[in-house]
């Protein structure tokens, strides 16, 4: 090994120093960085022939870096439902574009936001890809695709059950006579009637009249009519519920309600099916007319209490009097906001209490990832080392949980970073000698040949 050797392995040292301090300076200024992760510098010995030195000598180093992309930062908590952390494995699946031309990456940098369009992307300008949920809370599709909160707008929920608890007189008088559609057409003056507001399909409020008249001992006939413009419903041909009106429209429904001889509800059946199981329910339909109201028909299951109870409908010798009534569904309420489930899932929150499932963000995994190959934007793209993606909801095949409100923090150490630096430094002054050393006595052997 001569001293030309000597020099190029002391220049080789200067190099691979200059690199391990060029990772340390990356690591220190990337500290707060979100999602960053560390990467350390890997030195490994030169062969004497790669340094124009002797064959099948060490005569020098190298130095790379490596990201130890596998290592959890710990979280911190935000004031942002957009923000999300990843616990345990995965990354997000991002794109450079909203569009689908982009080419897809992946993440742990979880500071989404919503652009000018509504795209949630994060600091880095990458587009948070999910997939689109529908009202059964399944994907509509089986291709990722930028997450859109633009195109969430209001929702309301159509009425699909009712209940009625109400006290009805047993000492008022029998009315004779009688005939289904009488107290709607005012021929029949109801002894107690009541309101109840329902929802339709598009989230607006409907009045539903309830008339109740006493035709029996113990034994009442109800008639169920919409109390608002009658226009918007589909006019139907010999009504069973309007023998007075058969072309009327109103009511809607109708039929009976007997009780026993201690008051409590004995059995509920609509006009037509008197053979029904004894039960405390009804339905009816109202038959929206959709050229008109543009709403869909609708059925409603009424419920007016527990057969031989009177936890609903009760015949008592008082004043007949509503207790309460009540219907689900929801008027129409805009968007207020949005959170995202440990399972990834998007869920969009209305102003009428509703919520609704909007998206799913999945989370993708390596076999090897730390085989990815670091992009730009503290993002990686998949190499021939790290395999395939893995794409899957969180929690499942071995993808980890997302938390909101939170971001990861960077895994940089700065006690180890700095101590770190201060033993590249004296390497680098080390090496830095070799070559001055060599030089001085390269100088007096070029002296002795004179």
């Amino acid at each position: 090994m001569s001293l030309y050797d000597a020099m190029m392995i002391g220049v080789s040292g200067l190099n691979a120093q200059s690199r391990a301090m060029s990772v340390f300076s990356s690591n220190i200024a990337n500290v707060n960085t979100v999602g960053y992760k560390t990467s350390q510098s890997v030195f490994e010995t030169m062969l004497g022939s790669a340094n124009g030195g002797s064959a099948g000598l060490a005569t020098g180093v190298m130095a790379s870096s490596q990201a130890n992309i596998a290592q959890q930062g710990a979280e911190f908590a935000t004031s942002s439902p957009t923000d999300l952390a990843i616990n345990g494995n995965g990354f997000f699946c991002v794109s450079t574009s909203a569009d689908s031309v982009g080419q897809m990456l992946f993440t742990r940098a979880g500071s989404f936001a919503p652009d000018a369009n509504g795209e949630l992307k994060n600091a880095a300008g990458l587009y948070l890809l999910g997939y689109p949920l529908g009202t059964d809370g399944a994907p509509t599709s089986s291709s990722l695709g930028a997450i859109n909160l633009n195109g969430i707008g209001g929702k309301g929920e159509a009425t699909t059950k009712m209940s009625i608890d109400a006290n009805l007189d047993a000492s008022a008088d029998i009315t004779t006579g009688y005939q289904i559609g009488d107290m709607q057409d005012g021929t029949v003056t109801p002894q107690f009637q009541t309101t109840v507001n329902v929802y339709d399909s598009q989230g607006g409020t409907q009045p539903l009249k309830v008339s109740y008249v006493k035709t029996g001992a113990n034994t009442w006939q109800y008639e169920v009519s919409y109390a608002g413009d009658e226009t918007k419903l589909t006019t139907p041909t010999n009504n069973p519920n309007n023998i007075a009106k058969p072309t009327d429209p109103n009511p809607i429904s109708s039929g009976v309600v007997t009780f026993n001889p201690d008051g409590s509800l004995a059995d509920v059946w609509p006009t037509g099916v008197a053979n029904d199981p004894k039960s405390g329910t009804f339905d009816l339909t109202i038959p929206w007319d959709q050229s008109k109201s543009g709403l869909l028909s609708q059925t409603v299951s009424v419920d007016l209490g527990t057969v031989n109870s009177a936890d609903g409908m009760s015949q008592f010798a008082s004043d007949s009097v509503l207790n309460g009534s009540k219907a689900d569904g929801a008027v129409f309420g805009n968007a207020t906001g949005l959170s995202v489930g440990t399972d990834g899932v998007v869920t969009a929150n209305f102003s009428n209490g509703l919520t609704q499932a909007v998206y799913q963000v999945p989370l993708a995994t390596f076999a090897n990832q730390n085989g990815l190959t670091l992009v730009g934007g503290n993002a990686f793209a998949q190499s021939g080392q790290s395999g395939t993606p893995r794409v899957n909801p969180a929690d499942t095949a071995g993808s980890g949980t997302l938390q909101s409100y939170a971001l990861e923090g960077s895994t940089v150490d700065l006690a180890t970073e700095f101590t770190s630096m201060i033993t590249t430094q004296q390497a680098y002054s080390a090496s830095a000698r070799v070559v001055s050393t060599a030089s001085q006595m390269m100088d007096e052997l070029m002296q002795m040949q004179h």
